[in-house]
C-alpha cells in the first residue's frame, strides 16, 4: 500500500518506532530472512523494499534512494560486495550500508567494502536490530528522547523456510557446477542459521570443507540432497 507507506516516510521516530520514516532496502534472496527483517521492519515503523538479486537491486536503486541498505553476501547472480562498494562510495551517501551473512567469516570483508556494519544471520533480535541501523543514523533522524528495548524474538513463517528449500532443490537438480555449488552452500549455511537447522548447517559444512580440499563432492552432495528432500516432505527441520 503505498499510500500507507509515504504517510509512514513522513512521520516522526519515536520511542516505541524508532525506525519510522525510514525506508530498508533489504537485497537478499532468501525468502525466510526477507520475512524475518520484514517483520522486524514492522515493528520498528520502518518501511521495506526487497531485491532478490544485484541486477533487481541495482533497478531498485535506480527508482529511489532508501535510507538504509542491508545487503547479502551471496546472490544469485553474484556477490553483493561491489555493490557495498559502490553505495559506500556514492554522493550522497545512503545513510546506513549494511552487510549479512549466515558466514562469519565475511564480517571482514562487508566492513573493507565499506558497509557501516555486518549483521550475522540469523536477524531475529529487535533490539539488536534497531541498534545495528540506529548506531549510523545522523542525528537528526535519531527517535526523541529514551527509547524502548525490547528483546524479542521474530519468528518467521515455515512457508518460507519451505520455500528456500525448494529453490535450493531446483538447483540441486540443475548440473553441478563450481558456482552453482559454492551459491547453494553460502545459501543454506544462512538458511540453516536461521532455522537452527544444525544436521543441515552440518552437511553444508562438510561440502564447504570438501570443496576447498579439492575431493570428490558427490557424497557431500548427495547428503545435502537428501536432507533437503526430507525436509521438504516432512515442511521443515526434522
Amino acid at each position: 500500500m503505498e499510500g500507507l507507506d509515504d504517510f509512514k516516510a513522513m512521520r516522526s521516530a519515536t520511542a516505541q518506532r524508532p525506525l519510522l520514516g525510514l525506508t530498508v532496502l533489504l537485497v537478499e534472496d532468501s525468502r525466510f530472512a526477507c520475512e524475518a527483517v520484514r517483520m522486524l521492519c514492522l515493528r520498528s515503523g520502518a518501511r521495506i523494499r526487497r531485491a532478490d538479486s544485484l541486477q533487481s537491486a541495482r533497478k531498485h536503486l535506480n527508482v529511489y534512494r532508501p535510507s538504509v541498505v542491508i545487503i547479502d553476501v551471496g546472490l544469485p547472480d553474484g556477490s553483493g560486495l561491489p555493490l557495498i562498494s559502490d553505495l559506500s562510495r556514492a554522493s550522497p551517501r545512503i545513510d546506513v550500508i549494511l552487510g549479512t551473512s549466515g558466514d562469519l567469516d565475511a564480517e571482514g570483508e562487508v566492513v573493507a567494502a565499506g558497509a557501516d556494519g555486518f549483521l550475522t544471520k540469523p536477524i531475529a533480535n529487535l533490539a539488536a536490530f534497531q541498534a545495528s541501523i540506529l548506531a549510523h543514523l545522523p542525528a537528526d533522524r535519531q527517535p526523541p528522547g529514551p527509547r524502548l528495548i525490547s528483546d524479542e524474538v521474530v519468528e518467521p513463517d515455515r512457508v518460507a523456510f519451505h520455500d528456500d528449500l525448494s529453490h535450493v532443490a531446483e538447483v540441486l537438480r540443475s548440473k553441478a557446477t563450481d558456482g552453482s555449488i559454492d551459491y547453494v552452500t553460502q545459501f543454506l549455511s544462512g538458511v540453516a542459521r536461521s532455522a537452527d537447522d544444525r544436521d543441515l548447517r552440518d552437511a553444508v559444512r562438510k561440502l564447504k570443507t570438501l570443496r576447498k580440499s579439492g575431493a570428490p563432492l558427490k557424497q557431500g552432495l548427495s547428503q545435502l540432497n537428501d536432507l533437503v528432500q526430507s525436509r521438504l516432505a516432512a515442511g521443515g527441520p526434522i
